[in-house]
């Protein structure tokens, strides 16, 4: 089982080129293109931060490259890779051919890009629908992903896309395409309020189930922490994992292990975090 994390909680710290660079030193096999600096939605505002990343500008696809080059020149390799968000705002909705671009130009073969948390199954296809055939021509499948909702006062996460097993498999079945597949975000599949398990959702995807967000939490917020420091239960999610014969990578979603971090301390701190993906990837294989 190989090994994969994100590169933005890093590359906010040090850049994306040191991030990919650190992240091959770390001993991950992988590592996942995150791209919200395309379209970095401010959510306090409800505007885009222009903030003259190298993904808003003309030479965008350059960018991807040279990110793919120094993983290769460090040994590893891009597996996937994350849009920006929400797409429910146009300008977001207009850079997801533009991910997807990055996504085959740096060597990836998934891109996550998450459903509109508040549509339905049908609604949702209507935008996969529009950006298949180019990701086809990619050679890119699309991932969709199970969400969240939390409204104000409440004490716990509420239903969103894809929030349940039923709900998954009717956005997976709306599309119905062999360049659409599942991404199981395992923290948030965990959150109280969800009325499901990583262990269940797995069960149901079965082999729609191409891709991972790995990180724990305190069952109840969206924490993105390090697996195996909070209250995830890890043993029934990798037994569900091997019984389904997954095979894609374990990759890591845990950026708050990274918040606040220093220059010098990332390259430690992902160090850590490649330690409990190999742990898991342990359990995996003596399943």
């Amino acid at each position: 089982m190989k090994i994969s994390t994100e590169i933005g909680s890093s590359a906010g710290i040090v850049g994306e080129r040191k991030a990919v660079e650190y992240v091959a030193k770390a001993g991950f096999d992988a590592w996942d293109f995150s791209m919200f600096e395309m379209a970095r939605y401010d959510w306090a505002n409800g505007r885009i931060v222009d903030n003259g990343h190298p993904l808003r500008s003309s030479e965008y696809l350059a960018f991807a490259r040279e990110l793919k080059q120094i993983g290769l020149d460090n040994g590893i390799v891009c597996n996937q890779s994350h849009a920006p968000f929400p797409v429910n705002v146009k300008e977001i909705r207009d850079m997801l051919k533009r991910s997807i671009e990055c996504t085959a130009e740096a060597g990836g073969k998934i891109c996550v890009i998450h459903p509109d948390n508040n549509k339905g199954p049908e609604e949702n296809a209507e935008m996969y629908f529009e950006l298949l055939p180019f990701a086809k021509e990619h050679g890119v499948k699309i991932a969709t992903e199970n969400m969240w909702n939390w409204y104000h006062g409440d004490s716990h996460a509420s239903f969103a896309a894809c929030a349940t097993p039923e709900s998954f498999n009717a956005h997976l079945d709306a599309v119905n395409d062999d360049f659409f597949v599942a991404c199981l975000d395992i923290g948030h599949a965990e959150m109280e309020g969800m009325n499901t398990s990583a262990a269940e959702m797995t069960y149901a995807l079965g082999s729609r189930l191409a891709a991972l967000h790995i990180h724990d939490n305190d069952k109840l917020h969206d924490s993105h922490q390090i697996p195996f420091s909070m209250k995830v239960n890890f043993v029934p999610i990798v037994k569900a994992l091997k019984d389904i014969g997954y095979n894609g990578y374990f990759t890591l979603e845990c950026g708050t292990y990274l918040s606040g971090c220093k220059s010098e301390e990332v390259p430690q701190r992902l160090k850590d975090m490649a330690d409990a993906a190999h742990k898991l990837a342990d359990m995996f294989e003596k399943c």
